[in-house]
């Protein structure tokens, strides 16, 4: 019998603004690049760059040492409000039309 790993629900998508809360980049506001669900880690823009040596290809002759964003765990970014100006945990809510949106636990300001 094969073991089926689900994937976790993730509070950020792409696209959206986060606010990092530990680590070396605490304080650091980017946005996300990409969600890694079954990691349960997102990779934030220009937050935690490691460097990279690669051996040349035929798209990068060169090879050498390159700087790329490293994923970061889900628990250590918080979704930026925009209409508050702060870090907001994340709510969800049901619309009258059905829809489900995201909310902002401070103000209430839908996110999606």
């Amino acid at each position: 019998m094969e073991v089926k790993i689900l994937a976790s629900k993730v509070h950020v998508k792409k696209g959206d603004t986060v606010v990092i809360i530990t680590g070396k980049d605490a304080g650091h506001k980017g946005k996300v690049l990409g969600v890694q669900p079954r990691k349960q880690r997102v990779i934030v823009e220009k937050a935690n760059v490691v460097k990279r040596h690669t051996r040349p290809t035929r798209s990068m002759p060169q090879g050498g040492i390159v700087e790329k964003e490293a994923p970061i765990h889900s628990s250590n970014v918080m979704l930026y409000c925009s209409k508050c100006n702060k870090p907001t945990r994340v709510g969800k809510k049901v619309l009258a039309d059905g829809k489900r949106v995201r909310i902002c636990k401070r103000c209430g300001a839908e996110q999606d």
